[in-house]
């Protein structure tokens, strides 16, 4: 191998060490070096056919540098010896221009490392690099076969089914001493579909789950059905009459109205005059019912994290508890800017405690409530805490479907929307980073007809 080439199978370790030592030669201060690996395989079945395979492999370097209190970050894929020197020559070069902004410096070495260890997170399945495509093709074969076995096939429009895999691993070297290593392993497997009714429409639907290990998956027969329950939900839909009315949301949807906080919580945006909820931390913002943490640690969790992106230990923190509002998403960065303690920079695993009683024996105790099974567009505004969804959904009176639901819309403001919380199930949905059980709101005004 000459001085122009890179081998790829090179440890990263060793690739992140050179560019992080280079760096510091050519003149920065500081230096956070990642070097990333990944490989991503997927398939696509439609109408009996394989209709799309793809197999990615990626290397990236990005690098983050400071040079006399100016801060800059950087990315190549191009790893070969004399232009990694010249990249990071450019790098330098380039933010020595800058303006100075002195937080930017890295944590005390002590605040960095590994929360958890890659045992305990478990995002690894072992299996994954025993995995052909002979394996790869059959499961998305019995997917598509699970597909052509449902009731009512004649109502089927089309479908694609879906299945794929990744395996990634970084690393990432910083001059403050910290040097850590994670790997994951990710499958996934998707059924999409469109019924045809009277009159024309073709509503659609969807059923996707993924998971870091193989087993974690449901079975072909579950997406297979829940698409096609979903699909069902939409046949016939329309709007009912605007007004305000209990809301259940759906597990599995829960992100999009637990997401209003996300931006007025940030770091960022408390600093740009963005937040309707700066300087509310301690305060009542929802009903003492609802409590929202961020937990990196959580086995196989799909936001779980060993450290965050300034390399602070992960740790569990209360976002929202009884109601009150317990701590912002403050980096290293923001929280000098804002003359605050940092917490953490951004989400891992965003969990809402599990309530005592099903979906169903709360719903058979609603004389008319909306259950909102998904979403369509709609806007927030951080800084009045408006938002403004369009939603899916089904009528439910005395727990008994009798319409489904579309072209509505549900409105409300950040701090009003946590003081209607009223329940949550105990249907906790583990396939996303936002691990919530359907949660149940009062008084919810929608716009129909």
């Amino acid at each position: 191998m000459n001085a122009d080439q890179h081998d790829n199978s090179r440890p990263l370790l060793d690739v992140a060490t050179q560019a992080h030592d280079l760096a510091r030669s050519l003149g920065a201060d500081e230096v956070s070096c990642s070097v990333s690996r990944s490989t991503e395989v997927s398939l696509q079945r439609r109408a009996g056919k394989l209709e799309q395979a793809q197999r990615a492999t990626s290397l990236g370097l990005s690098v983050s540098l400071l040079v006399g209190d100016r801060f800059s970050s950087h990315a190549t894929s191009d790893m070969r010896p004399t232009a990694l020197r010249a990249f990071l020559e450019r790098a330098v070069d380039a933010t020595r221009a800058l303006e100075p902004e002195v937080e930017r410096r890295q944590a005390d070495a002590a605040l960095c490392g590994r929360g958890t260890s890659e045992a305990v997170l478990d995002q690894v399945d072992s299996t994954w690099g025993a995995l052909d495509a002979r394996q790869r093709g059959a499961l998305a074969e019995e997917l598509e076969a699970a597909v052509d076995a449902l009731p009512q096939r004649h109502r089927l429009v089309s479908a694609t089914v879906g299945v794929g895999d990744s395996s990634s691993e970084s690393v990432r070297v910083m001059t403050n001493g910290f040097v850590g290593e994670h790997r994951g392993t990710g499958f996934g497997m998707s059924v999409e579909m469109t019924l045809e009714e009277p009159g024309g429409r073709r509503p659609e639907s969807y059923s996707y789950y993924g998971a870091n290990h193989r087993a974690d998956v449901p079975v072909p027969t579950h997406l297979a059905m829940e698409a096609w329950a979903r699909a069902e939900q939409r046949l016939a839909s329309g709007p009912i009459a605007s007004g305000r009315y209990p809301m259940l949301l759906e597990n599995h949807a829960a992100g999009r109205i637990l997401g209003v906080l996300g931006g007025p919580i940030s770091g960022g945006e408390i600093h740009q005059g963005r937040s309707c909820l700066a300087g509310r931390k301690g305060e009542a913002i929802g009903n003492s019912k609802f409590s929202l943490y961020d937990d990196p640690t959580i086995p196989r969790g799909l936001g779980s994290r060993p450290w965050d992106g300034d390399a602070l230990r992960a740790r569990p923190m209360p976002i929202v508890e009884a109601g009150v509002l317990q701590n912002f998403y403050l980096s290293l960065y923001y929280g000098r800017k804002l003359g605050m303690e940092p917490t953490t920079g951004g989400r891992s695993n965003w969990v809402v405690p599990r309530g005592s009683r099903s979906r169903a024996t709360i719903l058979a105790g609603i004389p008319k409530c909306i259950v909102v099974t998904g979403f369509l567009g709609g806007n927030g505004n951080g800084l009045t805490g408006d938002f403004s969804y369009g939603i899916q959904g089904v009528l439910y009176e005395g727990g008994v479907a009798t319409a489904n639901l579309s072209e509505m819309n549900l409105s409300g403001n950040v701090l009003e929307i946590f003081h209607q919380f009223a329940e949550a199930a105990d249907d906790t949905y583990v396939y996303s980073s936002v691990r919530s059980p359907s949660l149940l709101f009062d008084g919810v005004q929608f716009s129909g007809v």
